[in-house]
């Protein structure tokens, strides 16, 4: 009975875990003390936020990038990791939407901006653009009980010229807990757990790839350092300082703000199953999956 697939794979990752303690003599106390931080790890939700960290989001790209060059899929905006604090259910609007519930005293007003466009240069109407990311202090609403529902994740469907606006907050980056297993893993390794400054991004058309991706700003002390392996240097982005009176009026804002402008480009399929994001436990995605209801417990 059971999975031969399930078989296959643990028959492989227990022979060569096995080989690992002999070649390193793995003692007792080495093997009894990693099954203590799996059970901090798992105990506290926490495999999302390691895996990338040890490479394995930005390994799984890698992979579907060269699956798609494979397909003949060239060209568009390059993917990067979608990471673990993505939240279904982000309320929808068309063509523009404020993100922000005004009540963060340390945000700097942010307009966010950009068209998206097929890989022939023609906009793509009705694109949905989803959009998250994290306030000032490095937090995520939901994961964050401190802040309102949805906070700063918004669903914006392009106007007839592709394009989206968003009125937010810059955000700042952040870091494991320190406390966490998380960060006793990479203490081990010798390595920080910082994030830049980043916004993440999902971008969906029919006959269209759909596209996982996010921004770092740059001018960010961890734009190239970034623990999460997520940075692309075509997927850094200024965020650049207005103060010309006119500028904001024309926003009806109330004084400077930074404008970060991100275009996207998305490759054309066929293929009903690229044209969708892949399966994972997701936050709220599906209420009655026990996995996805594990997704929105993570401690970041």
């Amino acid at each position: 009975g059971g999975s031969e697939r399930a078989k296959q794979i643990m028959h492989r990752l227990l022979s060569d875990l096995f080989r690992l303690m002999d070649d390193y003599d793995v003692s007792a106390e080495e093997f009894w003390s990693a099954v203590s931080v799996l059970n901090a790890l798992g105990n506290g939700t926490q495999f999302g936020l390691l895996a990338p960290g040890l490479g394995f989001d930005h390994y799984l790209d890698m992979r579907m990038d060269a699956a798609d060059r494979e397909r003949g899929l060239l060209g568009g905006t390059p993917r990067t990791i979608e990471g673990p604090l993505y939240v279904a259910g982000a309320p929808e609007a068309e063509g523009f939407a404020r993100m922000d519930d005004g009540k963060d005293q340390d945000g700097e007003t942010m307009w966010l901006t950009g068209q998206v466009r097929d890989v022939d240069g023609h906009p793509v109407a009705g694109a949905k653009v989803e959009i998250w990311h994290a306030n000032s202090k490095g937090g995520y609403s939901f994961f964050d009980p401190t802040q309102s529902e949805y906070n700063l994740r918004r669903s914006i469907f392009t106007d007839a010229e592709g394009r989206y606006t968003a009125r937010s907050i810059i955000p700042s980056g952040y870091g494991c807990p320190p406390d966490s297993p998380t960060q006793q893993v990479l203490d081990l390794l010798g390595r920080h757990g910082q994030r830049p400054a980043h916004i993440h991004y999902f971008i969906s058309a029919p006959g269209h790839k759909h596209l996982t991706t996010q921004i770092n700003l740059a001018g960010d002390p961890y734009t190239f350092d970034d623990f999460a392996f997520a940075t692309r240097e075509e997927l850094v982005v200024p965020a650049n300082r207005i103060e010309d009176p006119a500028e904001i009026a024309r926003r009806e804002l109330d004084g400077p703000f930074s404008e970060v402008v991100f275009d996207i480009e998305l490759a054309k399929t066929d293929a009903p199953e690229l044209q969708v994001r892949h399966a994972r436990p997701r936050a709220k995605e599906d209420e009655q999956d026990r996995h996805s209801q594990l997704a929105g417990t993570a401690k970041v």
